[in-house]
Order: structure tokens, then C-alpha cells, then sequence
């Protein structure tokens, strides 16, 4: 392994990845945080805002998809790079090739060849990463210097994703198992640093119906409970996010290190802290593919300082071969006409995706293709992915009419529905409406449908909008469901009931 051939490898996963992010529309997740970014703020309904922050940056500039994609299109050749950097800083007389092995497994790790895709994981990934390098830099003479700069990326993982505390209850195990005054006042720097970060989102949250801790530790987890499936499903999903060989080598070398490594204990307690705690969260829950990204890069440099030249190169050459299968395989889907996924569940959402010119030709009576929405009608979807999806492709914001789920639910933030009493709505749908629910919030309501590329999708046409009706049959549901806030969380004003229901308190 050389720096000549790294940068082919580089320059070729690079290319996959421009071309993907181009050919592929924009998902929902995605378009949820493209909004945030049309509409920055210092806070969003279910996560931090540095997602948001990024993407008004990029918006101001271009909004396609390509574009708006360049942070996380990058991301494993600068993670790649800022590791060949870190590492003899790290480790003392690191070989030349093992620097470079560690650098490629980082770049083809296997959510690395495909992932395209914006997520408030993004942010995560880069603050996570080169604050852990910063931290087992640190660790190695405890260098206050080190110990902020960890300190102050651990702040922007912060502003990311709550995932964040993750990391840094791995700074704490590490400092524990050290035992040392020098890094007790590293973790005092590094923790401090975060401070400002934590009151900006308690003084968002605050005024704002607290939505972050609601979603994050109340709202989602109606489906958790102690489960067989939940965990099998972590162990799969860990085998291929690390590289199928990679748990196996770790347990087989464990206890090895290459002549040349002399690293710390904060390597191991990044690399491995995180997915234990993970597989315990697995017992009660299910834990999502990008739940694990920010942690594996320390996995894959761990593993290069501890496996034997031979095996190491073996390792490479099976990432190497390893991407060009995922490659191969996603070059030749992309060929395959869309008619052939017309039997699975997920058909109307990818033709909704992939077919939205043809779409906004049959919502033309109701919006105009220039973007300024008709004033005499409000598009709208039941679910927020969806209305996401369509506004994004429309470049016009799509309301969400109806309760909906707990995830995502910006919209309560966006939507004012008093402005909209006595407006017509087209709201459209991928399942079949019963009329009945909305003759009850409408004057006069009416059900057509059409079909596209074989998917059917049905347009729900409701003339005045009756608020007061809507507000008793959605929004007080809706207020008792997701915004039944603590009485210890300290308020200081809250958008669903100083709308809809003043004078009332959203309490438990």
C-alpha cells in the first residue's frame, strides 16, 4: 500500500460517490433537513441544529442534490486523510504502509463506498471522529492544549446529534481507567467546552414545547421492550458496518500489537465503549445502521495497529473487493427499470421520489410549476416524509394534514393552522382516504385519483377549512399524545398551546 495507490482508490470511490449523489433523488429524511436549512433556526423539532446551519450555508449557493450532498460525498476520503495524518501523532515509529492501510480500510469501510446521504449523522461523524483523535492525543502526555481542541469538537458532535453522549461518557470511562489528575482536568476542559452548546439547546428547548426531549426520550419508544429480534439485528448490522472479517480479527488479535505500537488505553475505550453500550440499547431496542458511524474509523485503527503485515493486507484487499461488489451492484440497480419494485411495500414512496416532474403535472391545478403556491388552495400530505418529499422536488412547502406520528413532526413548528380557516386544501395521498374523516373539517370535500408508472396515488379536495373543528378532532389529540411535557422542565413558552389552546399549559 502506497500513497499513489491510495489516491487511485480515493479518486475512484469519489467518482461513485458524485455520480450517486447526483442520480439519486432525495430521500425523506433528507428533504426534512433541507427544510431546516430554507428556514434556519436556533433549534428543530427532534434533533440539534448543526444539520440545519450546514445546509442554509450550501442553500445560499445552489440547492441540488449533488450539492447540497458535498459534506457527506467527502466525508470518508477527509476522514481518511485527517487519519494517516493523526497517526504518528498518536503512535510512536508507525511504519509508512501501515499509516496507509489504516487511511484505506477508513475510506472503503462498506457505509463508506455508498452513503450519500444527508443525516444529522453527518455533522456527528466529523465532530466525533476528530475529536476522539484529539482526545487519545491528548491522552498520551495530557496536553491541555489537545484535551480543548477535543473539547470544543466534542461541542459541535453536541449541536449534532444527542448522540454525542456517547463519546463523551467514553472520555469518562477513559479518564477512569487512567487514574490520573492530569486527565481529570483534561475531561474538566473537555467537558466545560460543551457548556455553552447544552444552554443554547435548553434555552431553545425551553421556548419552545421542549421537542428534542420529547422526541428523543418520550414520543419514539412506544415500540420498546425486551426482544430476541432487536438484538440478532445489531449483531448483523455491526458484521457488515465494521467489515465482515473485522469482528473476528479483533477477538482473534486482541491481545496482539504490532512491534511498533505503543498507543493508550483511549484507542480501545473509543473503539469499543460505544458498541457495547449499543448491544446493551439493543436489548430494548432496535439500533439504526447510522447510529453506528461515528465510532467504527477507531475500530479500523485499532485493528491496523494490532494485526500482523500479512493479515493486514489480506484485510485491504478484502474492503477493496468489498467496495467494488457494492460498486458493481448499485450501477446495475440503478439500470433496472422501476416497474421492477411495483410488488413491494416501498413502491409509491419511490415513485413519489423518483417521478416527481410527472407528479407536479397532475398537482398543476392546484400549484404552479414556477414555485409560488395558488392562493386560493394549500397542498398538503398525511405524513411528514412524504409532504417533505414534495415540497423539496416543488421548491413550495407541503403542509402535513392529520396527526401523523411522532416522528418529525416539524411541521406543528411550520404550520399555523389558524392562518389557513376557510382555505381549500388538495391533499394528496398514497392509500385510499375514507371521505368521511374530512368531511368533518371541511364545507365540501371530494376524492379523485390517478396513477403513475403503476403506483396510485389519490387527491383529497377539501373546500373551507374549518379550523375550530380541526383544532378539537387533531390538535388536542395531538397536544395529549406528543406534548405532554414534564412538570420539571422549566417553560417559557410553547408554540402548540400559545396557538391552539391559550391560557391552557401543555403539562403531564
Amino acid at each position: 500500500m502506497t500513497g499513489r495507490l491510495f489516491a487511485a482508490l480515493l479518486l475512484v470511490t469519489l467518482i461513485f460517490r458524485v455520480w450517486l449523489a447526483a442520480a439519486f433523488p432525495i430521500t425523506g429524511d433528507e428533504a426534512y433537513f433541507i427544510w431546516w436549512g430554507w428556514k434556519p433556526d436556533w433549534g428543530f423539532y427532534d434533533h440539534p441544529p448543526m444539520i440545519g446551519w450546514w445546509l442554509a450555508a450550501l442553500l445560499a449557493l445552489n440547492d441540488s442534490e449533488a450539492w447540497l450532498r458535498l459534506p457527506v460525498i467527502v466525508q470518508p476520503a477527509l476522514l481518511a486523510l485527517a487519519v494517516y495524518w493523526a497517526l504518528p501523532r498518536l503512535v510512536d515509529g508507525l511504519g509508512e504502509e501501515r499509516r496507509w492501510w489504516a487511511a484505506t480500510l477508513v475510506l472503503l469501510a462498506p457505509v463508506s463506498v455508498w452513503n450519500v446521504f444527508i443525516t444529522t449523522d453527518t455533522p456527528l461523524v466529523y465532530f466525533s471522529v476528530l475529536s476522539g483523535l484529539a482526545w487519545i492525543r491528548a491522552a498520551r502526555d495530557d496536553s491541555p492544549r489537545w484535551y480543548l481542541i477535543a473539547g470544543v469538537l466534542l461541542a459541535g458532535a453536541v449541536l449534532s446529534k444527542y448522540f454525542a453522549a456517547i463519546l463523551g461518557f467514553a472520555y469518562l470511562v477513559d479518564v477512569l481507567r487512567r487514574r490520573s489528575r492530569g486527565a481529570l482536568g483534561g475531561l474538566a476542559i473537555a467537558y466545560a467546552c460543551t457548556l455553552p452548546a447544552l444552554a443554547l439547546m435548553a434555552w431553545w428547548n425551553s421556548g419552545n414545547c421542549w421537542p428534542n426531549y420529547m422526541f428523543n426520550f418520550v414520543n419514539r419508544h412506544g415500540d420498546a421492550g425486551w426482544s430476541l429480534k432487536t438484538p440478532l439485528l445489531y449483531a448483523l448490522t455491526l458484521i457488515y458496518v465494521l467489515g465482515p472479517p473485522v469482528l473476528w480479527l479483533a477477538l482473534r488479535h486482541r491481545r496482539a500489537a504490532s512491534a511498533d505500537f505503543s498507543g493508550t488505553t483511549a484507542l480501545g475505550t473509543l473503539a469499543w465503549l460505544p458498541f457495547l453500550l449499543f448491544a446493551l440499547l439493543s436489548l430494548v431496542k432496535q439500533v439504526g445502521l447510522h447510529w453506528l458511524l461515528s465510532f467504527v474509523p477507531f475500530v479500523l485503527i485499532w485493528l491496523t495497529l494490532r494485526l500482523p503485515p500479512v493479515r493486514l493486507r489480506r484485510l485491504g484487499l478484502f474492503f477493496a473487493g468489498f467496495a467494488t461488489l457494492h460498486i458493481a451492484g448499485i450501477m446495475i440497480v440503478s439500470r433496472v427499470p422501476l416497474e421492477t419494485w411495483q410488488k413491494t411495500r416501498l413502491y409509491d414512496g419511490i415513485v413519489l421520489s423518483f417521478e416527481h416532474r410527472a407528479l407536479a403535472e397532475k398537482l398543476e391545478p392546484y400549484y404552479q410549476p414556477d414555485g409560488s403556491p395558488r392562493s386560493d388552495w394549500v397542498l398538503a400530505m398525511d405524513g411528514y416524509s412524504n409532504a417533505v418529499t414534495l415540497g423539496y422536488n416543488l421548491r413550495q412547502y407541503v403542509v402535513v394534514f392529520g396527526e401523523a406520528s411522532s416522528h418529525a413532526r416539524h411541521d406543528d413548528l411550520a404550520t399555523d393552522f389558524r392562518t389557513l380557516a376557510g382555505r381549500n386544501f388538495l391533499i394528496l395521498r398514497k392509500s385510499q382516504p375514507n371521505p368521511e374523516g374530512y368531511r368533518k373539517y371541511f364545507r365540501e370535500v371530494s376524492v379523485d385519483s390517478f396513477e403513475l408508472r403503476g403506483a396510485r396515488f389519490w387527491r383529497v379536495k377539501g373546500e373551507g377549512f374549518d379550523y375550530a373543528a380541526y383544532r378539537d378532532g387533531v390538535l388536542a389529540p395531538v397536544r395529549q399524545k406528543y406534548y405532554a411535557i414534564p412538570a420539571w422542565l422549566p417553560q417559557t413558552a410553547c408554540y402548540m398551546c400559545d396557538r391552539y389552546f391559550p391560557g391552557e399549559t401543555c403539562r403531564r
